[in-house]
């Protein structure tokens, strides 16, 4: 993947490192998490997700402005010093103490927009996670420059532990939705002394703000980015808040959440490390299409499978692990798992653009997600939850048109070698799909937890041997990076090693 550049082993080290600590450390707390959130969800009732889903439409509008932008500046930064890192720092402490404000101030008119009371105190008392912001970003963004991630990896998984433990007390307890208020908040409290104490990061703010203007510019250019994200992410939940009743709103956030996992849970660690090592590789003067290949292969080939088989398997999936109070969100997340593998092809495309110095290809396609999206949803709303899930159909495989034909000219790759990269998984989960198909047939009758335990492993068994007997180089190259030893050296050919089967 990333760590294919043979004549720097010291540097492929180091990248491969990351990607084992921070990806293996993700997965770890996505367990606890999950473990945490099943159980939660037992506890509590469709409409307390509904009433949090509508907290996080302000939360997450007013974070495009938390200042997470100019902290990714020192990544990309040729050079940084310790009057620099305090003036990034001086822009986090501004910033978020002003968002926190805004949030608790604007509580009450979230409050009347969705006609729901008890979005106000919720609101109110989540500003305090702002607060946390900058003791989060900056160490991040330092540790991040180093291509240093084991220590992030480890406060992450002990955020986890801290967050998975207090939902599922709070839940236990009887508070409700407040469980899912407080957990969050604890967790990011968690995050901020850690990460701080990792970067040992002792530096004052500065609040001279003069000679920064490379700082403010690329930041500023990836916060126009995450405004247009922010509308493109959000708009479905802020459409269906007035046209939904909250039974009805619960159900389509949490099959939302459950099919973002991936993608939402498992890119962003493989971003946060493909970003400075491409930005590393690109200071260098080296080609960065056949590591965005591997990459883009290497995340299509764990993804697809993934969400084609929670398609197939969704009401056997959502009955065993959520109950049957949630039976009526099984079509919903089947639909909504079709469309994310075009969301998670195009979410890894960002990095490469934005390590070159062009974030003003990543500016376009959010421009371009924030158009399709929105559009999108008001056309589906009229049919409820379902039209929200047509919506993403013609939505994610838009929005992915559009940043590839930006994306791959910038960074030198061919459609037709990004093609033949992807075409074992294609080929493995049409072959697994039509087997699961089948299987279906015959555990029509059984227990829930029996079919999907049955189905699962049908569908695994199939793509693992297709994967093995066609291309059998891909899964050595995979299985190869994940035990950190040497991937292939890289061909002429930036396609060839995944094009040509067995």
């Amino acid at each position: 993947m990333l760590s294919d550049v043979p004549e720097d082993t010291g540097f492929a080290t180091r990248v491969r490192n990351a990607v084992a600590w921070r990806w293996g450390t993700q997965v770890l707390a996505q367990v606890i998490t999950w473990t945490s959130t099943f159980m939660v969800v037992r506890l509590l009732d469709p409409s307390d997700y509904g009433l949090f889903a509508m907290t996080q439409v302000m939360l997450n509008a007013l974070a495009f402005l938390n200042g997470y932008s100019f902290a990714t500046s020192l990544i990309q930064a040729d050079h940084i010093d310790k009057r620099r890192i305090g003036q990034v720092f001086g822009l986090l402490l501004i910033m978020n103490s002003c968002l926190a404000l805004a949030q608790f101030l604007l509580a009450p008119v979230a409050a009347d927009y969705y006609g729901q009371p008890q979005v106000e105190p919720m609101l109110k008392v989540q500003a305090v996670i702002f607060l946390t912001t900058p003791f989060i970003a900056l160490p991040s963004a330092l540790l991040s420059r180093k291509i240093e991630f084991k220590n992030q990896g480890m406060v992450n998984l002990l955020c986890a532990v801290v967050g998975a433990g207090t939902a599922l007390l709070l839940a236990w307890m009887g508070f409700g939705v407040w469980a899912l208020v407080y957990a969050p908040i604890a967790m990011f409290t968690v995050k901020a002394l850690g990460l701080t104490i990792s970067a040992r990061l002792l530096v004052w703010p500065v609040f001279d703000f003069r000679g920064a203007g490379d700082i403010i510019s690329f930041g500023g250019a990836l916060t126009l980015c995450q405004l247009f994200w922010i509308v493109q992410s959000q708009s479905d939940i802020l459409i269906a808040g007035r046209a939904f009743d909250v039974h009805d709103l619960g159900l389509y956030a949490e099959a939302l959440f459950v099919t973002l996992i991936i993608t939402a849970r498992f890119l962003p660690p493989i971003n946060e490390v493909a970003f400075p090592a491409y930005a590393e590789l690109h200071k260098k003067g080296k080609p960065l299409a056949a590591p965005f290949l591997r990459t883009a292969r290497t995340v299509v080939l764990v993804t697809a499978p993934l969400y084609v088989g929670l398609a197939l398997t969704a009401d056997a999936a959502i009955l065993t692990l959520f109950g049957p109070k949630w039976t009526e969100m099984a079509p919903i997340a089947a639909g909504l798992a079709l469309a994310m593998p075009f969301f998670a092809l195009q979410i890894v495309c960002s990095p490469a653009t934005n390590a070159i110095g062009r974030p003003r290809i990543y500016v376009m396609s959010s421009i371009v997600g924030a158009v399709i999206f929105p559009a999108a949803f008001l056309y589906g709303i009229s049919s409820g939850p379902i039209g929200l899930v047509h919506a993403w159909w013609i939505a994610a495989p838009g929005l992915l048109a559009a940043t590839l034909l930006l994306t791959l000219p910038a960074i030198k790759v061919k459609f037709t070698d990004l093609v033949r990269e992807l075409l074992p998984a294609v080929v493995g989960c049409a072959i697994m799909a039509a087997t699961v198909t089948s299987a279906k047939l015959l555990t029509a009758n059984l227990l829930a937890p029996i079919e999907l335990l049955i189905l699962a492993a049908t569908g695994g068994v199939t793509y693992t041997v297709v994967m093995w007997f066609l291309w059998p180089n891909v899964v050595k190259e995979t299985w190869a990076m994940l035990r950190q030893r040497d991937a292939m050296p890289t061909t002429s050919d930036p396609g060839q090693s995944a094009a040509q089967p067995g």
